[in-house]
């Protein structure tokens, strides 16, 4: 992996660009506040809608936004100081992933329909962020750098995540069923658990390169 090159999501940006840009660092830091601060808004709105789908989602602002945060912490530490903290990073997200998956499983087992206005009402919230994190982002995309594209595309990818849950809680309020949530936290977990493997994949060959 070249110096160039951030971890397999893609998700903290140009190093080198960052370290010499500061509208970009700026950018970046925004992105952090965003997913840092509405994750933990969602994450508690998830038990108090008892909703697996608004975790799951939750998980992965947090695991977007600490990824981002750590990448401008670690500005101008060695290569191999950067692989090892995303290694712990990609194993920390990885244990994080299977609980979600561990926690929708038991909501199989006692399935009880979370509260779908709150649901809704959080994934539209989640939605509105994911969208400005993309809009602060969109003049960095268009100005030709190939990570601040990547970026772009993450936050477009967890929209996507946002019109899932969005969904979900409809479907949870038409059918009074708990297996809409179910599934969308499923498969948002099983997609969270692929960003932590590359991360940990991307981590090992960046020590590897440095041992």
């Amino acid at each position: 992996m070249t110096d160039d090159e951030s971890d397999g999501c893609d998700c903290t940006g140009d190093t080198k660009r960052a370290e010499t840009d500061p509208a970009y660092r700026r950018a970046l830091w925004w992105v952090v506040i965003l997913n840092v601060g509405f994750g933990i808004v969602e994450l508690a709105g998830g038990f108090l809608a008892n909703s697996q789908a608004l975790k799951a989602d939750a998980l992965d602002f947090l695991g977007d936004g600490s990824i981002t945060f750590v990448g401008l912490l670690a500005l101008g530490w060695a290569a191999s100081t950067r692989a090892r903290v995303a290694m712990t990073q990609g194993l920390f997200l990885g244990i994080l992933g299977l609980a979600v998956i561990a926690m929708a499983i038991w909501r199989a087992l006692n399935a009880i329909p979370p509260d779908p206005e709150l649901m809704g009402g959080i994934g539209i919230a989640a939605l509105i962020v994911n969208v400005t994190a993309a809009l602060i982002l969109a003049r960095f995309r268009e100005g030709g750098d190939a990570q601040a594209r990547a970026i772009w595309l993450f936050s477009r990818n967890d929209a996507i995540n946002n019109v899932s849950v969005i969904a979900a809680a409809g479907l949870v309020f038409w059918l009074d069923s708990a297996w809409p949530d179910i599934i969308v936290a499923a498969v948002i977990a099983v997609i969270f658990l692929q960003s932590a493997w590359e991360i940990i994949r991307e981590a090992r060959g960046e020590l590897r390169a440095t041992a």
